[in-house]
C-alpha cells in the first residue's frame, strides 16, 4: 500500500502512541505506557477478535490505539528482521 505525505505523517502520529520504558512491563512495547503489550492486541485481532472487540475489553484504548498496533506490527515487518516459526 502506497502512502502519501499524508499517509506518512498520520503513521508517525500513530507510532508515537508506542512506548518502549524498562519500567513499565519490561521494556516490552506497549500502548501509551499503559500496561497493554502491543503483542496482546495483534494477537487478539489474529485470533478474529474485531477491534471494537478489543475496545470491549480494554475500554481505556480508543480506536487510534489498536490502529497504532497494526502500524507498529507494520514497521516491525519493513525491517527485512523475520522471524519464521519451525
Amino acid at each position: 500500500m502506497a502512502t502519501g505525505e499524508t499517509g506518512d505523517v498520520e503513521r508517525v502520529d500513530l507510532l508515537k502512541r508506542i512506548s518502549v520504558d524498562l519500567d513499565v512491563c519490561g521494556g516490552k512495547p506497549c500502548i501509551r505506557g499503559m500496561r497493554i503489550y502491543i503483542a496482546i492486541l495483534l494477537d487478539g485481532l489474529a485470533e478474529g477478535l474485531t477491534p471494537r472487540q478489543l475496545l470491549e475489553h480494554y475500554p481505556q484504548l480508543t480506536m487510534q490505539d489498536v490502529r497504532a498496533a497494526l502500524a507498529y506490527a507494520a514497521e516491525l515487518a519493513q525491517e527485512n528482521t523475520w522471524k519464521v516459526a519451525a
